[in-house]
């Protein structure tokens, strides 16, 4: 079954911002929750469908690959739909949820401290647009690319403090972070006010990163693109994104792939398309013709006599190889027969001999085409004369 759009899994349009979109999200998870509609698998299935679309929809990143690709961006286990056994009840089930709480019970950035143990928070994922020719999709390459990015601050090797000192255990939170208070029968988080949640302080910040421990910086990487890739197709760089937090783990760097317009073939998965003109008398007597292939050689195509407008050849292993596999598409030529144009005196007299000579041999199609007409037009008049 199709998956629905999250904008309108949420009610929302393209264009919600971030704080619209969450306050559509709360309410409608508030409405179909399971606690407030017990045994209901209806309501259940719509709750999981609202948490997915709302994980997807909150991440830029997540967001920016769903608005160009839709529910692709995500197939084969990556993206949203596919950690954790998807946001519904999943893995991220509690962050998703958190978001509900925030706000109304006073808990906004718990959620975020949780991924600060130690002070170390996670880089942030990149995205990076490449976009390549047809002949570099066919046989592969490696493309340099340069990105502006945060990477650790040498000077501190990260950790935010000055050289010759460390960041300190926050006495308010004992290094977790996170508060704990009772209210009621529930028992709550928050973030430590006092650290912003990382656990750690630091009384001397290093003076290059002002105790981030990040600074900015564009780096170049060399991208190894296989052969066979189509357009959209997502590559994962493990640990090539922004560096993390106080020397957290680095985030990784998705590179979407574009496949730039060719000027002769067309293509449809590992086939290539492509049209050729021939002239009226190679398509009657029949011939052969050059066309370039996609791997910069040429080959030739046979036209047996008698050949109609719009037939197409196929030749085969002669298109896109198949990515990550042995499989190799093929190429289709359709042919378009060129009426002739600016003839001289010479060429019309020979082509008005030419009809005079014609039969329903030479023309089969069109004869048996206006036998019909005449037979249509025939019918309707013994039709009206009775």
């Amino acid at each position: 079954m199709a998956k629905v759009c999250y904008y309108e899994t949420l009610q929302v349009t393209r264009q919600v911002s971030d704080g619209e979109l969450k306050t559509a999200y709360r309410k409608l998870a508030m409405q179909w929750h399971p606690d407030k509609n017990p045994g209901d698998q209806a309501a259940e299935s719509k709750f999981k469908e609202i948490s997915e679309a709302y994980d997807v929809l909150k991440d830029g990143q997540k967001r920016a690959a769903y608005d160009r690709f839709g529910h692709a961006a995500f197939e084969n286990g990556h993206g949203a739909a596919g950690q954790g056994g998807g946001p519904g009840f999943g893995a991220d089930f509690a962050s998703t949820f958190a978001d509900i709480f925030e706000g109304v019970f006073g808990m906004g950035g718990a959620r975020q401290a949780g991924g600060r143990a130690g002070g170390r928070q996670r880089g942030a994922d990149l995205r990076y647009n490449l976009d390549i020719t047809l002949e570099e999709a066919f046989a592969g390459k490696t493309a340099e690319i340069r990105i502006p990015t945060a990477v650790a601050c040498e000077a501190c090797s990260g950790t935010g403090s000055k050289p010759g000192s460390k960041p300190k255990t926050c006495q308010t939170c004992g290094g977790a972070g996170r508060l704990r208070h009772s209210q009621g029968f529930f028992t709550m988080e928050r973030t430590c006010a006092s650290c912003q949640g990382r656990g750690q302080v630091i009384d001397d910040p290093c003076g290059s990163c002002q105790g981030g421990g990040r600074i900015m910086r564009e780096r170049t990487l060399s991208v190894n693109i296989p052969a066979g890739v189509e357009d959209g197709t997502r590559i994962r760089l493990s640990g090539e994104g922004e560096a993390g937090e106080r020397g957290g783990p680095a985030g990784d760097l998705y590179i979407f792939l574009g496949i730039e317009q060719h000027a002769f073939f067309q293509r449809d998965g590992a086939d290539l398309h492509c049209r050729a003109p021939i002239s009226l008398v190679t398509a009657a007597l029949g011939g052969t013709f050059e066309v370039p292939t996609i791997d910069g050689g040429k080959t030739r195509v046979k036209v047996p006599e008698g050949t109609q407008s719009g037939r197409r050849f196929r030749l085969t292993s002669k298109g896109m190889p198949v990515l990550r596999q042995r499989q190799v598409g093929d190429m289709y030529v359709q042919v378009v027969v060129e009426t002739p144009q600016n003839l001289s005196k010479k060429q019309r007299e020979l082509l008005q001999e030419f009809d005079k000579l014609s039969s329903k041999e030479t023309h089969p199609e069109s004869t048996g085409f206006f036998a019909k007409v005449k037979d249509f037009i025939d019918g309707l008049g013994s039709a009206q004369r009775q």
